[in-house]
């Protein structure tokens, strides 16, 4: 009885400091969206994609309320996007996309998870060629799904890939075809579940467990940061 109840104890206190870790980060970007291009979501096309990826990560909606309330506030803070890029352990390169109100402490930040953990920051662009940037949307597969068809109906739309997995399919693009591919969905009445553009490594390496171990103390410092949104490395 004690044990099963420490299990769910500590399963409840990881869902927690989940939760606190990624729910201030799509509070930003909706607020970010939002202030861009308007509050209303039917008008706004990436507010419409920033709440769906919030409520795919099950963000409240009077959280989701408030971030877009947030963004017509006066004194609303203007936030911007940033990447960063660096070395770490056993040629592990890493990309790290960003969204800050004060880049000065953004990069500072970045800077010492890279040098206290074996590795450094390196110049912006020099590791833009090493990546492939792709639009990734993730939809529902239910028994009446034919993906053949869908995959036949998006491929006008840019569909390079799509695949499935426990259920999820994700079509994959260049993040050019971005929107086109979104809407594409949307004509089809296929609801997103999440979609955002990944950088894809072009040559992956591969790296033993004690490797990954050294290199994972970087990588959990860089995503326990507010303003760090995602990390990419090439690692296979």
């Amino acid at each position: 009885m004690g044990r099963a109840f420490e299990c769910r104890r500590r399963a409840k206190e990881a869902r927690w400091d989940k939760m606190s870790k990624v729910f201030p980060k799509l509070a930003k970007l909706i607020t970010m969206a939002a202030k861009e291009g308007g509050p209303d979501p039917d008008t706004n096309a990436k507010l419409r994609l920033a709440i769906a990826n919030a409520k795919a990560e099950n963000l409240p909606k009077d959280n989701i309320d408030s971030a877009i309330k947030r963004a017509a506030a006066k004194d609303a803070q203007d936030i911007v996007e940033v990447n960063y890029e660096g070395k770490g352990p056993h040629g592990v390169l890493v990309f790290v996309e960003c969204a800050t109100d004060n880049s000065n402490r953004s990069v500072t930040n970045v800077k010492t998870y890279f040098n206290k953990n074996g590795g450094q920051m390196v110049p912006s662009g020099s590791l833009e060629f090493l990546f492939s940037r792709k639009a990734a949307i993730e939809f529902d597969v239910t028994p009446n799904t034919n993906l053949e068809e869908i995959e036949l109906a998006l491929i006008d739309a840019g569909l390079e890939e799509l695949e499935e997995i426990d259920g999820i399919a994700t079509a994959y693009a260049d993040y050019t075809s971005f929107f086109t591919l979104t809407q594409a969905l949307d004509q089809l009445a296929i609801p997103v579940k999440k979609a955002e553009l990944r950088r894809i490594p072009s040559s992956p390496i591969e790296l033993t467990e004690e490797q990954m171990i050294e290199v994972e103390k970087l990588l959990d410092r860089l995503e326990d940061d507010d303003d760090v949104q995602a990390v990419y490395t090439n690692i296979a």
